[in-house]
C-alpha cells in the first residue's frame, strides 16, 4: 500500500523505486524499497506486508508478528548450528540475541522486491547489556550488518537465506579479538 509516508518515484525500464520511511515510531524503518516493475499489486502488498512483519518482530521480539510473517513450511536455507529449523528458528534466535542485547533495532538499509524473492541489507543497534555464553555485557554499543535473501509465497516468507557480519558483532561484545 502506497500512503502519504512514502515517495514514488517511476524510473525509466521495469523499476519502481520507493522510499519509504517507517510510518510509525515503532514501525521497522525502511531507507530504500524499490520494487520490479512486473510484480502484479497484490503481490507487492502481500509481500511488504511480510517482510515489514518479519523485521517488526526482529524489532520487537513480538511472536505474533513473525506468525503473521512466516509460512507453517518456512525453511532457513542457512541454519546455523544449534538452531531449530522451520518457524521455531528465528523465535529461538530473536530469544537468543534479545538475552544479549534488549534493546535490538533493525532498520532496513534497501529492499529490493522482484517477484518471489526480496533481498534485505539491513543494519542491527543495541547495546550488550546482557549475557552472551559465559561473557556479560557492559553496556557496549552493537552496529552490524546483515543481508536476506527470502522467498515470498501467498504473502508468507518460505526461505530465508542470510548472512550476518558475525564477526563485526562479536569484536564489539568483546567476545572475538583480532590481532595481536
Amino acid at each position: 500500500m502506497i500512503n502519504k509516508y512514502m515517495r514514488l518515484v517511476l524510473l525509466p525500464g521495469l523499476v519502481l523505486a520507493l522510499c519509504a520511511p517507517a510510518i510509525a515510531a515503532d514501525s521497522v524503518k525502511i531507507n530504500d524499497l524499490v520494487i520490479a516493475g512486473g510484480v502484479p499489486a497484490a503481490q507487492r502488498e502481500a509481500t511488504i506486508k511480510a517482510v515489514r512483519a518479519f523485521y517488526e518482530f526482529w524489532n520487537t521480539g513480538d511472536a505474533a508478528l513473525l506468525k503473521q510473517a512466516i509460512a507453517e513450511n518456512f525453511i532457513d536455507r542457512t541454519l546455523p548450528p544449534g538452531r531449530p529449523q522451520g518457524p521455531e528458528g528465528p523465535a529461538f534466535a530473536s530469544r537468543q540475541f534479545r538475552a544479549a542485547v534488549p534493546d535490538l533495532k533493525v532498520t532496513v538499509e534497501k529492499m529490493i522486491v522482484a517477484d518471489a524473492y526480496v533481498t534485505v541489507h539491513m543494519s542491527f543497534t543495541g547495546h550488550f547489556t546482557g549475557a552472551f555464553g559465559q561473557v556479560q555485557g557492559k553496556g557496549q554499543s552493537i552496529l552490524f550488518i546483515a543481508t536476506d535473501l527470502l522467498m515470498i509465497k501467498s504473502g508468507r516468507i518460505t526461505d530465508n537465506w542470510h548472512i550476518e557480519d558475525n564477526l563485526t558483532l562479536l569484536q564489539q561484545m568483546g567476545v572475538a579479538k583480532v590481532g595481536p
